[in-house]
C-alpha cells in the first residue's frame, strides 16, 4: 500500500503532482478556493506528507488529524506563515519551503512594481482606456525618476539581491537593512532609520514574524520622505495598511505598490488601497511564471519525497531539522 500525502490543491502547475502520484496515493482538496482549516483535517488522517500553498492554514489540528504518520510538510512558497512551526517543531516534523526557485522571478515583478508605482503608469493607462487623452498637457501624469534614485531594501536575501542586480542597471545606490548581511559589491548594510530616512524607493523582503509584523507602521512611514514609493512583495502583514492608506492619502507618500495584502484572497470586499491611485496592487503574483510556479511545485514534492525515502530534506525552513525527529510511525508528543 502506497504512502499517503495530501495536497491542499489537486489542479497545480507542472508536472510534480504527477510525480507524486507515482510515488504516493495524493488526497488533494477538491475545491475551487481557499481551503479552511477544517476542509484539510477531514482529509488529513493518516497522512505521512502535505504540500500545501504558501497561504493555505497548516496548523495543529491538522497535524493532529493525520497522526503519528505524518513525517513533512513541503510548502510551495519562499514565505511559511501559514504553518505552525512550533505545532511542527513539538512533533518532530519537518517542515520545507521554496527559496532559490523564485527569486528572479519575484525580483523582477519588484521592479515591474516600483515602475508602475513611481511613473504612475497605472493611472495613464487608465485614462487612455476610458477616452481622456484628448490633449498633451505636459503636466499630465508626472512621475519620478527610477535611474539614478536611492533604492532601500528591507531584507538583503535572495530576492533582495536579485532587486540589487536589476537596480544597478538603473544606476541607483542600493542601501539594504539586514542583520545577517554585510556589505557588499551592489549595496551598503545601514540601519532601519537611516534606510528609511535616505531611500527614494524602499522595497520590502522579509518573512512575516512576529518580529516583522506591522515592521512598517505609521512611525516607520513618517521617516520616508513625502517623495518615496513603498514596494512590498514579502508579505502583507509586514505593512500596516491603514498606515499606509492615511500616508498616501494625506500626501506623506508619493506612491505604493503592493503585490501582497494582510487579508488573501480579497474577493469582492476590496482593501481600499486598491482604488487609491498613487497605490499599484497586484494579487500575490510575485512567482507567477509558469515555470517558476511549475518549479515550486517541483521543489516542494522533492522535498516530500527526500524524506519519505529516509533521505534529509533539501530546503527545510531555517529552525526546522532536515529529517524528523521521530522514527517513522512515532511522533513527539505536544508540549
Amino acid at each position: 500500500m502506497k504512502t499517503r500525502v495530501l495536497a491542499t490543491r489537486e489542479n497545480l502547475p507542472g508536472r510534480g503532482l504527477a510525480r507524486l502520484s507515482e510515488a504516493a496515493d495524493v488526497v488533494a482538496w477538491p475545491g475551487t478556493g481557499k481551503p479552511g482549516p477544517l476542509d484539510l483535517v477531514a482529509l488529513a488522517p493518516g497522512v505521512s506528507g502535505v504540500l500545501a500553498l504558501g497561504n493555505d492554514p497548516v496548523d495543529g489540528a491538522l497535524m493532529d488529524a493525520a497522526g503519528p504518520s505524518l513525517r513533512v510538510i513541503a510548502l510551495a512558497s519562499m514565505g511559511f506563515d501559514n504553518v505552525d512551526r512550533a505545532a511542527a517543531a513539538e512533533r518532530g516534523i519537518v517542515v520545507t519551503h521554496t527559496p532559490g526557485v523564485l527569486a528572479e522571478t519575484t525580483a523582477d515583478l519588484t521592479f515591474a512594481l516600483i515602475l508602475t508605482a513611481r511613473r504612475r503608469l497605472g493611472a495613464a493607462g487608465a485614462s487612455l482606456a476610458e477616452g481622456s487623452w484628448e490633449l498633451f498637457r505636459m503636466h499630465d501624469y508626472l512621475g519620478l525618476d527610477i535611474h539614478g534614485a536611492t533604492l532601500g531594501l528591507i531584507g538583503y536575501g535572495q530576492i533582495g539581491r536579485a532587486v540589487a542586480r536589476r537596480a544597478h542597471g538603473f544606476g541607483m545606490r542600493v542601501l539594504h537593512h539586514d542583520p545577517y548581511a554585510p556589505d557588499g559589491d551592489l549595496s551598503a548594510s545601514v540601519g532601519l532609520t537611516t534606510l528609511l530616512a535616505e531611500s527614494d524607493i524602499v522595497s520590502l523582503h522579509v518573512p512575516l514574524t512576529e518580529e516583522t509584523r506591522h515592521l512598517i507602521s505609521a512611525r516607520e512611514l513618517a521617516t520616508m520622505k513625502p517623495t518615496a514609493t513603498l514596494v512590498s512583495t514579502s508579505r502583507g502583514g509586514v505593512v500596516d495598511e491603514d498606515a499606509l492608506l492615511h500616508a498616501v492619502r494625506e500626501g506623506r507618500l508619493h506612491s505604493a505598490g503592493l503585490d501582497v495584502f494582510e487579508r488573501e484572497p480579497m474577493g469582492t470586499e476590496l482593501s481600499p488601497l486598491v482604488a487609491e491611485e498613487h497605490v499599484v496592487t497586484l494579487p500575490h503574483i510575485g512567482s507567477a511564471t509558469e515555470a517558476t510556479r511549475a518549479a515550486m511545485i517541483d521543489l516542494a514534492v522533492d522535498n516530500i519525497l527526500d524524506v519519505l525515502t529516509e533521505r534529509p530534506a533539501r530546503t527545510p525552513l531555517p529552525g526546522s531539522p532536515a529529517v524528523p525527529s521521530t522514527p517513522a510511525g512515532t511522533a513527539a508528543a505536544p508540549s
